[in-house]
């Protein structure tokens, strides 16, 4: 048994946050929210209502309509995300020890989501000050120029895996353009979403601007989702769900971003660096407890260096360091939720009849409370099996063996998933041949998951629909409305006249 560290000044409840102030659920109503170490209660959170969301997309409205927000300079909505970003890191290790003792998550990793969060936070800020808009002109003719604009209300509606700093992710870009926003967090990780409000009040974000509705998806998040007066709506999370929100969505023919579920190969040619290739492969796999949508959750490795890739990668996943998410020593901590564990142990146990269990398999030794789950690696997995097929989103691996670089592609596109893919290889010729070949809508080639925050993210096939991230988001969350000026005589056909044949040009 660990002992268990538990931040200071822990909330017992967690409220709604509409038009600039703290509130619960107009009907009451509450969930609980666990520890996933003890998974006993520490908090309850306000369970919001299609009326709550309604008040907080009314104040989002009004805010939007009729607040400065979307008229202000750019430089001084800029003013503000940096003193947003001052204020996150500010209290950088307060934000890890709640996101901590939140979701898992390993003290270490933590930290580094919050200082991505703020720095998400900057990096729109310099945008939407250096962003400049075309403009065509035909000389003596016509002039055309882009003038964009803000949409109005972004629903916001984001995953408990690193929540915080996903929030910053989707919070950063809709508010640099000008629209207000109502964010509707995980149900399993309400803490660190909570602390927005005042950062944002703090900071001078007006009143209505910034709205929160704590809530289950299939309460709170289809209220949002369906509400007439949410023109955008920004998702991300897991396929099946992401699917019943496109669905719902159409009704209102809603703008779209979602980046969902993943199942992304990494491959390891014999001409690799192997030592390399074996540090990126475990951290890409168990880092983040293995629950991230762009884990290399199946690696695919060439026939002459397989025996000793997966000798040599078991005996590491070994030596991974299971414990409290607050110990800095921990690699692996405690996954999110009991639902999320029963998850990835029937996962587990199902390996074991698909393929060759090396390491892991199931709870670690001195660990038996709380969602530990040993970083699992089996090897000799078919292409067929379902742990090489679907998302396990937790500290297990499959392996695959490939003879020849065309059945390595083949292997690496034979899911529905087309988020990120891995790419380990000498050959530069063959490593670009191949990236452009694989269905994935980011690839890394000799290096791991590290992402340039110009850079486009989304994904293919059921990974995902369009991209945010740099000007992506910029054109996701802004209209772009061609104006179109004519700068000599007006030729239009004369219609209703002997003239209306005449048409010059």
């Amino acid at each position: 048994m660990t002992t268990h560290f538990v931040p200071e000044n822990l909330p017992t409840h967690i409220q709604h946050f509409i038009n600039g102030k703290f509130v619960d659920s107009a009907s009451g109503a509450t969930f609980d929210v666990l520890d996933p170490v003890t998974n006993k209660t520490y908090a309850t959170a306000a369970a919001g209502q299609k009326e709550d969301i309604d008040a907080a997309v009314a104040a989002a409205r009004e805010a939007f309509v009729n607040g400065p927000w979307p008229k202000m300079k750019p430089r001084e909505r800029a003013r503000i995300l940096n003193r947003i970003a001052d204020a996150v890191e500010a209290q950088e290790e307060r934000l890890a020890e709640m996101e901590t003792f939140d979701t898992g998550l390993p003290i270490t990793q933590a930290k580094g989501q919050a200082l991505r969060a703020a720095e998400n936070f900057r990096f729109f800020a310099d945008l939407i000050v250096a962003q400049f808009d075309d403009a065509m002109k035909v000389p003596g003719s016509q002039i055309n120029y882009v003038n964009r604009k803000p949409i109005g209300v972004a629903g916001l509606i984001t995953p408990w895996n690193t929540p915080f700093m996903l929030e910053s992710w989707k919070l950063a870009p809709a508010l640099a353009t000008g629209n207000t926003v109502v964010l509707k967090p995980a149900e399993f990780t309400p803490l660190s979403a909570s602390l927005w409000a005042d950062i944002f009040t703090d900071a001078g974000v007006p009143a209505g601007v910034f709205n929160l509705v704590n809530g289950l998806g299939e309460e709170a998040g289809d209220a949002l989702v369906k509400h007439p007066q949410v023109p955008l709506i920004s998702f991300t999370g897991e396929t099946t769900t992401g699917k019943t929100i496109f669905r719902n969505a159409a009704e209102n023919l809603k703008g779209m971003s979602m980046e969902l579920g993943g199942k992304s190969p990494c491959v390891i040619f014999a001409d690799a660096d192997l030592n390399a290739a074996i540090d990126s492969a475990l951290f890409g796999v168990f880092s983040l407890n293995g629950e991230r949508c762009t884990a290399g959750s199946r690696i695919l490795v060439e026939r002459p260096v397989y025996d000793e890739f997966c000798e040599r990668f078991a005996a590491r996943a070994k030596t991974i360091v299971v414990g409290d998410p607050h110990d800095p020593k921990t690699q692996v901590g405690a996954l999110v939720h009991p639902e999320h564990f029963d998850k990835v142990a029937s996962y587990v146990e199902l390996g074991k009849t698909e393929g060759r269990l090396l390491a892991g398999g199931g709870r670690p030794e001195g660990l038996e409370e709380g969602n530990y789950i040993a970083p699992t690696v089996f090897a000799d997995v078919a292409p067929d099996a379902r742990i090489f097929q679907e998302e396990i989103f937790g500290p297990v691996v499959a392996i695959t063996p490939f003879d020849t670089e065309a059945e390595a592609l083949e292997l690496a596109n034979n899911t529905k998933y087309g988020l990120a893919a891995y790419i380990w290889t000498s050959d530069l010729t063959r490593a670009h041949n191949f990236a452009q070949n694989t269905e994935a809508g980011m690839v890394w080639l000799n290096s791991h998951n590290v992402r340039d925050l110009r850079t486009p993210f989304g994904g293919v096939k059921a990974s995902g629909l369009g991209h945010e991230g740099g000007y992506r988001s910029i054109d996701f969350y802004t209209d772009q409305q061609a104006v179109h000026i004519s700068l000599g005589k007006v030729h239009t056909p004369k219609f209703g006249t002997d003239d209306a044949a005449k048409v010059d040009g």
